[in-house]
């Protein structure tokens, strides 16, 4: 049984900076990839079928509208092979909390899959296939930092981003992305320039302070937990910033070094979903499963 680790995904900022005719809103945004993630296996088998545990897979469907699923269909009649797999998901990321769970689970499927199946496709084949199924997908294939713009899949070399830490927290509530576009409302951001790099956490923390996440005002609104979470970041000691992630609910916080975030997250309150730890760079820091290069 092959294994691949799916990584959540961080916005350190998200500028909605324009629509396209059929609704679809372009977006601006540096992504970065900490350890956390949800873990999937796949072995060969005649048929595609996917099992769900872990302490977050309660609710989750599995269902051919899996995107686990939807990205095993879409590979096999791109790649003109039998669609046979047997997946199992340990589900650690929480549901529908704009950490790009499910993204990251479909692009776990497409890296793992082109293993079990021999494929051998280059990496740009598979990114063209990884737009069709979501937004935050192309992104979550690498899993390292890039600037994302377009509707997610034009990406760019992100600024050099120094050593840190982040704490991640989820109130345990899930919120649907639609429902946050729709509660937006005022014009569009701009396009910022960013530095080619920043000397250390502290500078990164300033100048992301100048930018924000549009959606983050509009997801508070829908879902109130939400502010207890940026309170509680903000009130801990060496707190650099504290910002919602995507559209929400979970929020970070950006420390100096891993150790302090990993302190602050383990004094989170019990009853919400919490990580800290480093804010890895490159293709290293998985701490949940194993990751091969496509």
């Amino acid at each position: 049984m092959l294994t691949e680790a799916a990584r959540a995904k961080v916005n350190l900022y998200l500028h909605v900076v324009g629509r396209r005719a059929d609704g679809y809103h372009f977006l601006d945004s540096v992504v970065v990839f900490p350890g956390a993630s949800d873990v999937l296996h796949a072995a060969s088998a005649k048929a595609l079928t996917l099992e769900v545990g872990g302490p977050r897979g309660d609710g989750l469907g599995t269902g051919p509208e899996n995107l686990v699923l939807r990205a095993a269909r879409a590979l096999a009649l791109e790649a003109g092979v039998e669609a046979g797999a047997r997946f199992v998901l340990d589900k650690r990321l929480p549901v529908a909390s704009g950490i790009g769970g499910g993204s990251a689970d479909a692009a776990a499927a497409l890296r793992v899959l082109v293993r079990l199946w021999n494929l051998h496709w280059p990496p740009d084949r598979l990114r063209i296939m990884a737009q069709e199924l979501g937004a935050d997908v192309p992104a979550s294939l690498d899993s390292l930092p890039v600037r994302m713009q377009g509707i997610g899949e034009l990406l760019q070399p992100a600024p050099t981003l120094p050593v840190c830490g982040i704490v991640l927290l989820n109130p345990g509530v899930a919120v649907a992305t639609p429902d946050v576009f729709r509660a937006r409302s005022g014009g569009f951001s701009v396009v910022p320039a960013l530095p080619a790099s920043w000397s250390d956490a502290a500078a990164m923390a300033v100048d992301l302070a100048e930018l924000r996440n549009d959606l983050q005002a509009p997801a508070m609104a829908l879902c109130p937990a939400i502010a207890p979470v940026l309170d509680w970041l903000n009130s801990q000691s060496g707190c650099l910033l504290a910002r919602m992630s995507g559209s929400g609910a979970t929020c970070f916080g950006l420390f100096a070094n891993a150790d302090i975030a990993a302190s602050a997250a383990a004094r989170a309150p019990a009853s919400w979903w919490a990580w800290g730890g480093a804010m890895a760079s490159d293709a290293q820091g998985f701490t949940d499963g194993s990751r091969t290069p496509y």
